[in-house]
Parts: structure tokens; sequence; C-alpha cells
């Protein structure tokens, strides 16, 4: 993957202000492209993007919440009229579940946040995008789905469920814009450290013995890991590649 595959792409990517998000703002940004980071912190924001401009990649940040569509909207519109267009999209924003808790102990609350967050948040952003890409004459999107949006675990129901939903809104997109230029993948991490998942480690540490049991590397991918899979789906040697789900998992999904 060396060189710059996304050179001269414009990238939207969103839960930016942190762990694989920010890290594909790094990775996307060596590879060439100009990124825009979106999440809701913005004094986070405001600081990768300064530390992006010291390395001499052009970036730029929105405070957006992907639950909200019209924040959504407004973001790809002021990304297309300040860049020109929009390439490349990562579709990354998304909570955790606390796995602690049973499914029938949950209230409507805990499973509206979930999937008000993975799934309607990808679906903001897919509408949008697409909108934009179709105007620039194609694109690639990468949502990010989650192993356990292809094998059920004990991260809790509505979680397991919202990851599938990616999923599947990744295929049904592919297949509608394929013929438009337009790529629409997800790659589905297994144990990755981030911020979100440490918080669910520090409430639940017989959940973090568990993840490490279960993966047969017995060790927590890097979040630069997971990026530069995210990196390779967006460019062009992947031109041929699209409503794949890729496993970055190390090994987890194969046992």
């Amino acid at each position: 993957m060396g060189g710059a595959p996304l050179a001269g792409k414009v990238a939207l990517i969103t839960g930016a202000s942190s762990g694989i998000g920010a890290a594909t703002g790094r990775v996307f940004a060596a590879r060439g492209a100009t990124v825009v980071l979106t999440a809701r912190r913005e004094e986070r924001l405001r600081d990768l993007v300064a530390g992006l401009h010291a390395t001499g990649a052009r970036a730029g940040y929105h405070v957006l919440d992907v639950c909200r569509g019209d924040e959504v909207r407004r973001a790809v519109e002021q990304t297309v009229e300040r860049y020109g267009r929009l390439d490349v999209a990562f579709n990354n924003a998304g909570v955790a579940f606390d796995p602690s808790t049973p499914l029938h102990l949950l209230d409507d609350a805990a499973y509206d946040r979930v999937m008000d967050t993975n799934v309607r948040g990808v679906w903001n952003c897919l509408r949008h995008e697409i909108g934009a890409m179709l105007a620039g004459g194609g694109g690639a999107i990468v949502n990010t789905s989650s192993v356990g949006g292809l094998v059920a675990s004990s991260a809790g129901a509505p979680y397991i469920a919202s990851k599938h939903a990616v999923i599947g809104l990744t295929r049904a997109a592919a297949v509608e814009y394929a013929g438009d230029g337009i790529r629409v993948n997800a790659i589905a991490p297994g144990l990755t450290r981030s911020e979100m998942i440490d918080e669910v480690f520090t409430r639940s540490p017989a959940a973090e013995q568990r993840a490490y049991r279960s993966a047969p590397q017995h060790r927590a991918a890097a979040p630069e890991e997971v990026a530069e899979a995210a990196a390779w789906l967006c460019g062009d040697g992947a031109g041929f590649v699209t409503g794949a789900t890729l496993a970055v998992d190390g090994g987890r999904t194969a046992w």
C-alpha cells in the first residue's frame, strides 16, 4: 500500500475524533487525500486537524451528530462547496454497548440509543454522500460494521442487531449504485483498542477477559491496522470490490 493511492481525492470521515476514525484520517491523509473529519467533539477535531496541517496535509473538520440528517447534509454540502467534490466517505461513527445487561432487562432507551447512532447514522450519511457522489461522477464508501455484524456474541443484542443492519445497508446500496460508479463496502473490525472499547472494559472487566480469550492472536488491533483496510477499500486498487464486508479481526470469525 505504498505511494499515494488516494491522491487528489476528497474524503469525509465520521466518528473521527478518536480511535479508528482518527487513525483513518491520518492514514487517508498520508495516502494523499484531502480529509474532512467529523464528530461531536470540536476541541478534539481541531487538534487532529492542526496535527494534519503540520504534516502538510489538506484537512478540515465539521462538528456533527450523525443521528441528525440535517447536520450530515450540511457537512456534505460544505465539503463539496469548499473542495469541489466528495470522492470518499468512511462512515465510522458508532456507539458501543455494555454487554452486562441481559436482553430481557433492557429498556427502549438502550435499544434506541444504539440503533439511532449505528444504523440511522449510517443511513443519514449514505443518503447525502451518495447524492454528492452521483453529482461528481462516482466514489467509494466504507461503513464500519463489526465482527458483531457477522456472528453473534455477548456484546449485547441491540449492538449485534445494529451491526448486522449496517452490512445490510452496505449490500443494498452497493447493488443499487454499482452502475453509477459508486462502490459501497463495509469493514468488520474485531477487538480494537479505542476509547469506546476501553470504557466498556472498564465497566465490565469480564468482557475484556472473554474478548482476549476469543481472539486467535490474543491481542487487540491497533486502530491504524483497521484504517489501512478502509484505505485499501476506498482506493482505486479495490475498483472491482463492492458490496463486500472485510473482516479485520485477527482471525476471530475464522474460529
